[in-house]
């Protein structure tokens, strides 16, 4: 069926950016907001694809694009949470140095096909459930991951002690600092898991949706990631839904085509970062962020002496 096949492929097309969304819902939910997003996903893209066409091992590259991610998300921390430079400057510069490196590197890769690559496969007795199965259970092995990742991530900032401190240090820090915490330690910690998680989404795209290497390969996925935040209003179960909203845009592509509607490809293509951009506008306002829920200290430096 037309229609369950497009949804598979929603889920599909949406995996990298929810994997990326997640990663900035804990960034941000620390204080810090990551716009290197898509620079660290280019980088693990590049790191594990490249490891994959070295090795010929998938787990390998994927440990490659963790470490790739997570070590200019360390850069990222240093810059705002050590020396107290502005988020928004500092995650900008890291997407530019991560292009272009990622472009100087990647060149004489540029054109080859990942050896191997994450294919789909059927979960016993899930797959064969009607109607879902075919959409979330016969997808690829990162598909299935980050169903984990995300109610996992859940669970943490919501159910655990760890994850009180995140949310509180990204709300009030001064408070934690006050309770012994180390404000620093925490946001550089959630800051790193999230670039790992961005490296990840770089590998689903690089080594699972289109397993081969050309420039700009996340095409400014990991921007329509710091926007899905927003939508799902810094909770991880609500980026699943928005993930997979923007990638059945992707998916709407086919579905259209199948129904032989003509509509242009590129205007399709358009329609999230139509999106992103709207989104961007809207909570750069301070009241739409105090409704939609954001940490009240999200952008701001912490600095101890400066604690009233």
């Amino acid at each position: 069926m037309i229609l369950i096949a497009a949804l598979a492929a929603a889920v599909s097309s949406g995996t990298a950016l929810l994997l990326a969304a997640l990663g900035e819902v804990l960034a941000e939910r620390s204080g810090v907001m990551n716009l290197g997003v898509e620079g660290m996903m280019l980088i693990g893209a590049l790191a594990g694809f490249a490891t994959t066409v070295w090795t010929g091992n998938l787990w390998l590259g994927l440990l490659a694009s963790l470490f790739a991610g997570g070590l200019l998300a360390a850069l990222h921390a240093v810059l705002t949470v050590t020396f107290g430079a502005d988020q928004i400057v500092s995650g900008l510069a890291l997407t530019l140095f991560a292009t272009g490196l990622a472009s100087f590197l990647g060149k004489p890769l540029v054109g080859q096909a990942a050896p191997v690559s994450f294919r789909a496969m059927a979960l016993p007795l899930l797959a064969d459930i009607p109607i879902l199965g075919p959409i979330f259970f016969r997808q690829n092995a990162l598909t299935y991951l980050s169903y984990v990742l995300a109610i996992g991530l859940w669970i943490v900032l919501f159910r655990t002690h760890l994850g009180l401190l995140i949310r509180a240090v990204g709300d009030s820090p001064a408070t934690v600092d006050a309770t012994g915490h180390s404000v620093p330690l925490l946001r550089s910690v959630a800051v790193i898991v999230g670039g790992m998680f961005a490296g990840l989404g770089g590998a689903a795209i690089a080594l699972g949706t289109n397993p081969s290497w050309t420039e700009n390969i996340t095409a400014g996925r990991g921007w329509i990631a710091v926007a899905l935040v927003v939508f799902a209003t810094w909770n991880p179960l609500r980026a699943v839904l928005g993930a997979y909203l923007f990638g059945s845009v992707e998916a709407a592509q086919f579905l259209l085509q199948a129904a032989g509607v003509a509509v242009s490809a590129f205007f399709l293509n358009m329609l999230p970062y139509v999106a992103t951009i709207l989104v961007l506008l809207i909570t750069t306002q301070a009241v739409a962020r105090q409704r939609l829920g954001a940490p009240a200290a999200l952008g701001m430096p912490y600095r101890r002496e400066a604690r009233a």
